[in-house]
């Protein structure tokens, strides 16, 4: 029995650009792209109706920006992942993108190399930046601010559940409270924990605490 294909929406508002990214993504075993669409308006009345697995998103689109249709996306279909293909090389774009609820961040020309890898990071919900650009991000990370001063590490934003066991560990629970807060188990707790201080580079739980105040997780 063959699982349920990944069915993708593209929206950009160049016709060749999107039969250019179909007969790639067409190309791999259990991916479908049965919709198009030119502009953002276009693209959020299909995933209105659709509400396809991914959208593939130019930033730069008549009717509607980029960021209005990634947020847009988040209340309409919520389940459907974003993967922006852009043809800006900005850190402070990416992370904007990525706040608003998209998952990977893919240069147009990078597309040819890191868009299939986008695609099989995103299907596996896992975030991704295009090459250069999460070189650039991680430089600047290793160089420039502390660990909680920043809302996104490059390449690995917090995770819905992720942020809920911050703002409950930052607020005084004991691992305990948040497991019954939760309705899961203490031990997972204590992993959500570990991994949220080594994917955020915490090297103490009062970095944890700073990043929730400084991002507004949790009041002063």
């Amino acid at each position: 029995m063959s699982s349920k294909a990944y069915r993708v929406l593209i929206a950009d508002d160049h016709a060749v650009v999107r039969r250019g990214i179909r007969h790639l993504l067409e190309t791999q075993p259990g991916i479908e792209v049965p919709w198009e669409a030119s502009n953002g308006v276009e693209a959020l009345q299909c995933i209105k109706k659709e509400k396809p697995d991914l959208l593939v998103l130019d930033l730069t689109m008549p009717e509607m920006n980029g960021l209005e249709v990634v947020r847009s996306v988040r209340d309409l279909s919520p389940e459907t992942d974003i993967l922006v293909l852009s043809m800006h090389f900005s850190e402070e774009l990416a992370r904007e993108v990525l706040t608003c609820g998209a998952l990977a961040y893919v240069l147009k020309s990078d597309a040819d190399t890191d868009l299939l890898v986008a695609v099989d990071h995103v299907r596996h919900h896992q975030p991704y930046f295009t090459s250069q650009l999460a070189m650039s991000m991680s430089q600047n990370f290793l160089h420039g601010s502390s660990p909680a001063e920043e809302c996104l590490i490059p390449g690995a934003p917090l995770t819905p559940r992720e942020v809920e066991v911050v703002q409950l560990l930052a607020d005084g629970r004991s691992n305990k409270e948040v497991a019954n807060e939760l309705g899961v188990s203490t031990r997972t707790v204590e992993s959500h924990r570990n991994h949220i201080m080594r994917k955020m580079n915490f090297s103490s739980f009062s970095d944890l605490v700073r990043f929730a105040v400084r991002n507004h997780l949790v009041e002063a």
